[in-house]
């Protein structure tokens, strides 16, 4: 028989176990009865009087028009979310815009004063390059020469 199959044990030795002790359950001790009129709900109770509506139990023919209710009711909270959470992600698109068109407004006027006739030979005369100093020549061609 090979090693690592499953044999039963016959003769399994007996493991020390600790029993179970019982647990006595204490009863609690009796709450003093509460005065009337402390709790909303009982105030509530007490200036509605809706005992008869349920007296002859649930009124099952008012059921689809409460569920009705409680669907209108949820898809009011779920649209006024929906209609706050729309207007943050507005309020934050606006401030991502503006600092962008901040950003966009010194990039433009660093481009247009970078762009400067001055400056370009300022920043290019490290390199060796020079300004020339002899206006540019018009070359002026006759239509029968080309």
């Amino acid at each position: 028989m090979a090693v690592n199959t499953v044999r039963p044990q016959v003769n399994r030795p007996k493991a020390n176990t600790l029993r179970e002790v019982p647990q006595v359950v204490k009863p609690r001790p009796a709450r003093p009865p509460r005065h009337k009129g402390t709790s909303l709900f009982e105030l509530l109770d007490r200036y509605t009087k809706v005992d008869w509506f349920f007296a002859e139990g649930l009124p099952v023919r008012y059921l689809p028009k409460v569920l009705f209710l409680m669907g209108v009711t949820l898809f009011y909270i779920g649209n006024t979310h929906y209609a706050d959470r729309t207007l943050r992600r507005i309020d934050k698109t606006k401030v991502e815009t503006e600092d962008l068109r901040a950003d966009y407004t010194t990039l433009k006027s660093e481009y247009m004063e970078a762009s400067k006739q001055s400056e370009v030979a300022r920043n290019v005369a490290p390199l060796g390059l020079m300004e020339s100093s002899t206006p540019p020549i018009q070359v002026v061609l006759k239509k029968d020469e080309y």
